[in-house]
């Protein structure tokens, strides 16, 4: 009984952060929802792509480009993080977890204040957690 109230949350907490990783996605891949956002978006990119560091290795990647590609990253990621098999979950769950270590860091060298970094790093925790969680309950079946 003591794992329900602890196994509902964590569900919740897997649907929660998939949508909002649908929500953040669509408004990066199209202008349609909020060409206000969107255009704001493209603005952070674009100092985005000024620390990356590819730069450092010659590669330069272009705003829009970069803005897109993490828009469907997050978008497909959300949804499989709400409807996809446990593994691919588990998968977009790594891929959103660097994606937000990324925008973390890209915020630090940025300069950003920090309360700025408080979004992305609730989400990073959340998807560490699920893993945990996942982890932990992969373990338990393998040793019943």
């Amino acid at each position: 009984m003591n794992r329900c109230p602890w196994r509902l949350c964590v569900v919740v907490l897997q649907l929660v952060v998939g949508c909002l990783f649908v929500f953040t996605g669509t408004m990066k891949v199209t202008d349609r929802i909020s060409s206000e956002l969107y255009a704001e978006g493209l603005e952070e990119f674009v100092k985005f792509t000024e620390v990356l560091p590819l730069k450092k290795f010659g590669l330069h990647v272009e705003p829009i480009v970069f803005l897109t590609a993490v828009g469907w990253i997050e978008l497909v990621g959300g949804l499989l993080l709400i409807l996809g098999p446990r593994i691919l979950q588990e998968v977009s769950n790594i891929v959103l977890s660097i994606i937000m270590m990324g925008a973390i860091y890209s915020l630090l060298m940025l300069k950003k204040p920090l309360y700025m970094c408080i979004p992305a790093t609730i989400c990073l925790g959340i998807l560490l957690l699920l893993l945990y969680v996942w982890g932990r309950d992969r373990k338990k079946q393998k040793d019943e």
